[in-house]
């Protein structure tokens, strides 16, 4: 079993992430925290049924870690593309199960990297190159670990909810068995593209001021 964890704002700086998600958002995403181990730092806020939204940028004040940091961010096109404008990454999955997920994917997942912040221990596959899972159309899986509740559940509350997530790809048959595969299929709405298309996706979230639709602008590279 799996379920919808949180989407990823990818951001050349923490502070253009933050900047970004308050002229979409009209809200100030709270700082989360560094990831010592990956060379990155977050901002994060809840989005209500357990999921958040996570803003992540590297940390260059950081020792830069021994191999491709996370989500691609060391990868020299999304760099560029980061550097146009910070944008909707890809999304996570948790599971109380990591090693059942990778077993059962029909797409590598990568091995799982134990990392740890404060009081907070959890697992992560993630490709040993960092890059994004088919262009951030598929999941990342992460698991946490000794948790009564759900992280989400302590972050701050900005009154807005994630109303529907959306992947609108060229190969909707293809992409619909990598995620059956993963447990991960009924988090999302996949809608068919032209062949030759550049798939994308798309979050809706609910703000105070109405549904604000968070996109990945065709950040794609295959």
């Amino acid at each position: 079993m799996t379920n919808l964890d949180h989407l990823v704002i990818g951001a050349s700086t923490v502070k253009e992430g933050v900047s970004y998600i308050k002229s979409v958002l009209n809200v100030d995403i709270p700082p989360g925290g560094k990831h010592s181990q990956m060379g990155t730092e977050n901002h994060v806020m809840k989005l209500g049924n357990n999921t958040f939204l996570e803003v992540i940028a590297i940390d260059y004040g950081a020792v830069p870690p021994p191999f491709p940091r996370w989500f691609g961010l060391d990868d020299p096109f999304v760099r560029e593309e980061l550097k146009r404008s910070p944008r909707l990454l890809t999304w996570v999955i948790n599971t109380d199960n990591l090693s059942a997920i990778r077993q059962k994917s029909k797409l590598e997942l990568g091995n799982p990297v134990k990392l740890s912040r404060g009081d907070l221990e959890w697992s992560f596959s993630t490709p040993e190159d960092g890059h994004l899972l088919a262009g951030g159309m598929v999941p990342y899986v992460i698991q946490w670990h000794n948790r009564q509740s759900h992280p989400s559940e302590r972050m701050e509350d900005k009154h807005c909810r994630l109303v529907n997530l959306e992947i609108h790809h060229p190969s909707p048959v293809w992409l619909k068995s990598i995620l059956s595969s993963m447990e991960a299929l009924s988090h999302v709405t996949i809608k068919p593209l032209p062949t030759e298309s550049t798939p994308f996706l798309l979050g809706r979230i609910l703000t105070p001021q109405g549904i604000v639709t968070l996109q990945s602008n065709h950040l794609i590279k295959y």
